[in-house]
């Protein structure tokens, strides 16, 4: 009897959350359609996402989705005018459409669905899923804010000199930026209760920088030869490293 009581409790918290899901989710993407961060097909797609994660992970796992939305999207509108006027600005006003949302997110949703799954190491999930999202914001930083405040850009493969925008760009700025991005997301990630411990954070923040480079050389060499590499799946890939990278490191850590 008990047991039967502490099922239907169990349904009943997990159809609540999904419930508290749809409600908070269609007010969010209300008011990020009604700011310029989002097309209507990446809100309906950035809907999906945020509902898969606060089922997934609840609260503590949306709020730094949310919150990467909003730091990223006004990022990309930093110095908006000067980058449209050079050529080099984000499409559609910086609006993100549904292939921004997933070459962003793949890697996260998918760890954010394991992790609903009972016995999986829920400590190196979250590592993961933290690390895909910082080393996105660190992305986004250094590409917007090298972009438009660098004084040199350089080829990352040759250290030429080369056109703010190129793939494989990087800069002085930029990399500051993107370091910044990498630890703020990280800080974000562990006030919301998804990692903790300073070991873990400082892994979670040099390891989404790295992946940050590793997503520049990529830009530099492979994407320029192979013509599939389009921008989200190479952002795919980052976030992918990004998470690897991370929980690889974790396991060598507790190794010791």
């Amino acid at each position: 009897m008990q047991e039967s009581t502490l099922n239907i409790g169990l349904q009943l918290l997990w159809i609540d959350r999904w419930a508290w899901s749809f409600l908070l989710n269609g007010i969010s993407l209300f008011l990020a359609y009604t700011f310029p961060f989002l097309t209507a097909q990446g809100a309906i797609h950035s809907g999906i996402l945020g509902m898969v994660i606060w089922g997934s992970l609840g609260w503590r796992g949306w709020i730094p989705v949310v919150t990467y939305l909003l730091l990223g999207s006004t990022v990309t509108k930093l110095g908006y005018r000067y980058k449209r006027k050079t050529g080099i600005a984000e499409s559609r006003g910086g609006r993100r459409g549904p292939e921004n949302v997933w070459g962003s997110a793949s890697t996260a949703i998918i760890l954010a669905l394991i992790s609903i799954y009972p016995n999986v190491p829920i400590d190196l999930i979250l590592i993961g899923f933290s690390a895909s999202f910082a080393s996105k914001l660190s992305d986004t930083f250094g590409s917007e804010i090298g972009k438009r405040w660098a004084t040199k850009t350089i080829l990352i493969t040759s250290l030429q000199r080369t056109s703010p925008g190129s793939e494989g760009a990087i800069s002085l700025e930029g990399t500051l930026a993107s370091l910044i991005g990498s630890t703020l997301m990280t800080l974000i990630m562990s006030a919301c209760g998804l990692i903790s411990g300073g070991v873990t954070l400082a892994l979670v923040a040099s390891t989404s920088f790295v992946a940050t480079l590793i997503e520049s050389i990529i830009g530099a060499t492979l994407q320029k030869r192979v013509r599939c590499l389009t921008n989200e799946i190479v952002n795919s890939i980052q976030t992918l490293m990004a998470s690897l990278l991370a929980i690889c490191g974790a396991l060598l850590i507790h190794a010791r």
